[in-house]
């Protein structure tokens, strides 16, 4: 190389790096070689500049997201390959607002894990529908802080504890739930509560009912409940279907039923209820398909045998109808010596509780 190059590339690299100190942490590369002088970007220092940082360090969702994509241990479809990347909207089975994830969609995944506690940083998180997957475990209590979740849908899962909260809808059929019924689901503001399948014991909350629910459809059928239908079950105005087949509920059913003006289905079937079906149950208005089999009913009225919609009564204990238990199934009634609380009947009962629903539901 000549002299004159020489001192050409030396005045070049005292220039760049001049230009090095001006550029504080991010710094430039230089070198002279063979072809003359090269330049190269230091690339910067995140620890020493906080607004560097890369936005999957910064960005809730993306945590939340990656944190739950560790914790899911089988994916047979794929759906967590295309959870990569810093854009979470783009990911399978997320929603989103603007750039803020509202809904996560992962219906028959089969995916197989646990929920992470991190999924409450999803704060505008509004639908969280996972029905049909393997998940399992308990659900972290930090899922209570997602303040806009209205809409769960766990069922067909293998979870183990239940989760309460105000939702307007309420799926946790098809899991492994164990323990009580929460004393103030009756008050949810949810329009259908699903807990059917699993394994849930103990007596349905006295209380159900009392806030003046908006409930149209309750299902509790194929659990371990057992004790008296609450009278204040008579709140539910508005309620369409109810569904408590398949458990062990005993003693009679309660007047208050006949306050259900808006119901259409009602099955009490395969439980150990007792005594005479009230006639106000059987003249229920918009009612098109009372289940009562295999209990132990001894009788209904006249109302009732002038039902024309779907009555299913057999396995019970009523003389002279067909396909009703043996004599001896019915010499001894379980529950016989339960007591459940009464109330008058019809105009009484529903004119009181309409008005202790408008007494508890004002502020």
């Amino acid at each position: 190389m000549s002299t004159k190059k020489k001192g050409n590339n030396f005045k070049l690299l005292s220039l760049f790096l001049f230009l090095g100190t001006c550029v504080g942490d991010y710094g430039i590369g230089v070198g002279i070689g063979e072809g003359g002088v090269w330049v190269g970007g230091g690339g910067g220092n995140p620890k020493s500049d906080p607004g560097s940082a890369p936005k999957q360090q910064t960005d809730p969702a993306y945590s939340a997201l990656q944190s739950w994509k560790t914790a899911i241990t089988e994916d047979p479809s794929g759906v967590l390959k295309t959870w990569v990347g810093e854009d979470v909207c783009s990911y399978k089975g997320i929603f989103c607002s603007g750039s803020s994830v509202t809904a996560i969609d992962l219906n028959k995944a089969n995916l197989k894990g646990t929920i992470v506690k991190d999924l409450s940083l999803l704060s505008d998180l509004t639908i969280l529908h996972l029905n049909s997957n393997r998940f399992s475990g308990q659900l972290p209590d930090s899922l209570r802080a997602l303040s806009s979740l209205q809409e769960l849908d766990l069922s067909n899962n293998r979870f183990s504890s239940l989760f309460n909260k105000q939702l307007d809808a309420i799926l946790l059929n098809n899991n492994g739930f164990t323990g009580d019924i929460p004393g103030n689901l009756g008050s949810s503001s949810a329009s259908l509560v699903n807990l059917a399948n699993n394994k849930l014991s103990g007596e349905i909350p006295t209380s159900f009912g009392i806030s003046g629910s908006k409930l149209k459809e309750v299902l509790f059928l194929n659990n371990q409940l057992t004790g008296c239908i609450p009278e204040s079950v008579g709140l539910f105005s508005d309620i369409e279907v109810l569904d408590v087949s398949f458990n062990s509920l005993m003693g009679h059913v309660p007047d208050t039923i006949s306050c259900l003006s808006e119901i259409e289905v009602l099955n009490l079937g395969h439980n150990k209820f007792s005594g005479d079906l009230p006639d106000l149950v059987c003249s229920l208005r918009n009612l098109l398909n009372l289940t009562v089999a295999y209990n132990f009913f001894s009788g209904f009225s006249s109302e009732c045998s002038r039902i024309s919609f779907g009555f299913d009564f057999a396995g019970n204990c009523i003389p002279g109808k067909g396909y009703q238990r043996p004599q001896p199934d019915c010499s001894v009634i379980p529950g016989g010596s339960l007591s459940c609380l009464r109330i008058p009947a019809q105009p009484l009962t529903c004119a009181a509780i309409l008005g202790l629903k408008a007494t508890s539901s004002s502020p």
